[in-house]
C-alpha cells in the first residue's frame, strides 16, 4: 500500500516507487460529500487496490480520513472552491478552482488517469469540456450509461449531456458507444439501434429520420435500425443512440420503474407467511436481481469524447457507489477507451462542420 501525506498544492506527492496514475476523486461533489465520498475512496483503496487522490478542501477531508485511520493512505490535493449540486454549466466559468476543475487539471497534466465525481452533471460536463477539451473530430461529448441487460450491458447515449443535437452528432454518438462496447465489454461488431417511437425507418421526427438515414450509410457501424422504449432492457442491440433530452428522460423513467417494482415486491413479500417463506427460498436469486439492477453497483455514467476519462457517479451515491465508480474509471483508463475512440473516429469519415 502506498503511503503519502496529504498534499497542500496541486502537484501530487512524490513516491519512492513508480505507481499507476491514481483516480482523481472530486471529494466535494455529491449529496453526501465529503463523508460518503471519502468512505468510498477508502473502500476502493483497501478492497480493490485502486490508487486514489482526493480533491477538495483539506481540513474536512483529513477529518473524514481520520475516521477511517486513512490519513497516510490517501493523498489530498487542495481545491479552493466547490460546485453546488444545483449549479449549472456556467458555474464552471465562475469557479475555475473548483474541486472538479482541479481534478480535470490533474488528468490533463498526467498526474491522474481519470476523474470521478458525484457532483452536478451539468457542471461536470461543462468543466470537462473546458479543461480536458474534446477529442479531435468530436462535435459534442456524450454521456454513456450501461443498462443492466443480459448477457451484456446495453450502452445508452446520450443520457443527458446534449439536450439539443443535430443528426451528424447522433452518428458520432454511435461511434462513441461502439468504441465503448468493443473496448470495455469486449463485444465484436456491436449492433447499434436508434431510439424512437416505432421500428419502421419513417417513424419519428425530422431529427430521428435524418439520423436514421445517416446511420444507415455510416461506414464502420453495425446499424440495426430503430428501437423503441420497451427495448431498453431487452438486449436487442448493444448500443442505443438518442439525444440527451430523450435519453435522460428514458433513463430516469427506467430507474423510477425499477425502484417502484422493488418497493411493491417488498410489500408483497410481507403480506403473508407463505410469501415470506417463498422469499427465503429465493433469497439468493432476489439478491442477485437487486444487485444487477442497483445503479450503485455499476459505478455511474461515462462522459465520452474528451481527452480524458470522466466518470459521473450518481448524485446520491453512498460509499459503495463511489467505490464502484472508481473501479469503473480505473478499468476504463487501463483499457484505453479514450485511445480507442480516437482511433475509431480517425478511421471514420470526417463529419461536416455544423458551424
Amino acid at each position: 500500500m502506498r503511503t503519502n501525506h496529504p498534499a497542500r498544492g496541486d502537484r501530487l506527492p512524490d513516491t519512492d516507487a513508480p505507481v499507476a496514475a491514481p483516480i482523481a476523486l472530486d471529494a466535494m461533489g455529491g449529496d453526501h460529500a465529503p463523508t460518503e465520498i471519502v468512505a468510498g475512496a477508502v473502500q476502493a483503496v483497501r478492497e480493490q487496490g485502486i490508487p486514489i487522490v482526493l480533491v477538495g478542501a483539506p481540513r474536512p477531508l483529513q477529518e473524514a480520513l481520520s475516521l477511517h485511520d486513512a490519513i497516510n493512505e490517501i493523498p489530498v490535493v487542495k481545491a479552493e472552491e466547490t460546485l453546488a449540486m444545483d449549479e449549472g454549466a456556467l458555474a464552471s466559468l465562475r469557479r475555475p478552482r473548483s474541486s472538479i476543475a482541479v481534478a480535470c487539471h490533474l488528468v490533463r497534466r498526467g498526474d491522474a488517469s481519470a476523474v470521478v465525481s458525484a457532483g452536478s452533471t451539468a457542471g461536470i460536463v461543462a468543466t470537462g469540456k473546458l479543461r480536458l477539451r474534446s477529442q479531435p473530430g468530436v462535435l459534442r461529448p456524450a454521456i454513456a450509461v450501461a443498462l443492466p441487460t443480459r448477457p451484456n450491458p446495453t450502452i445508452l447515449l446520450d443520457a443527458g449531456a446534449n439536450a439539443e443535437v443535430k443528426p451528424e452528432m447522433m452518428v458520432q454518438f454511435a461511434h462513441l458507444g461502439t468504441a465503448y462496447a468493443e473496448t470495455v465489454l469486449g463485444i465484436t461488431e456491436p449492433k447499434t439501434g436508434l431510439l424512437t417511437i416505432g421500428s419502421e425507418p419513417e417513424k419519428g421526427n425530422k431529427l430521428v429520420k435524418r439520423a436514421h438515414e445517416l446511420l444507415s450509410a455510416a461506414p464502420g457501424l453495425n446499424f440495426a435500425g430503430n428501437v423503441e422504449g420497451h427495448d431498453l432492457l431487452t438486449g436487442v442491440v448493444n448500443v442505443i443512440v438518442t439525444d440527451g433530452f430523450t435519453g435522460n428522460v428514458a433513463l430516469k423513467t427506467m430507474e423510477g420503474s425499477v425502484r417502484y417494482a422493488f418497493s411493491e415486491l417488498r410489500e408483497t413479500i410481507q403480506e403473508s407467511r407463505a410469501a415470506r417463506l417463498g422469499s427465503l427460498l429465493q433469497k439468493k436469486r432476489l439478491k442477485d436481481l437487486y444487485q444487477r439492477l442497483d445503479p450503485e453497483v455499476h459505478g455511474g455514467a461515462v462522459l465520452l469524447g474528451l481527452n480524458g476519462t470522466v466518470v459521473i457517479a450518481h448524485g446520491a451515491s453512498q460509499a459503495k457507489g463511489v467505490s464502484a465508480a472508481c473501479a469503473l474509471a480505473a478499468r476504463l483508463a487501463q483499457q484505453g477507451v479514450v485511445t480507442r475512440i480516437g482511433e475509431r473516429l480517425a478511421a471514420s469519415h470526417r463529419p461536416h462542420r455544423l458551424w
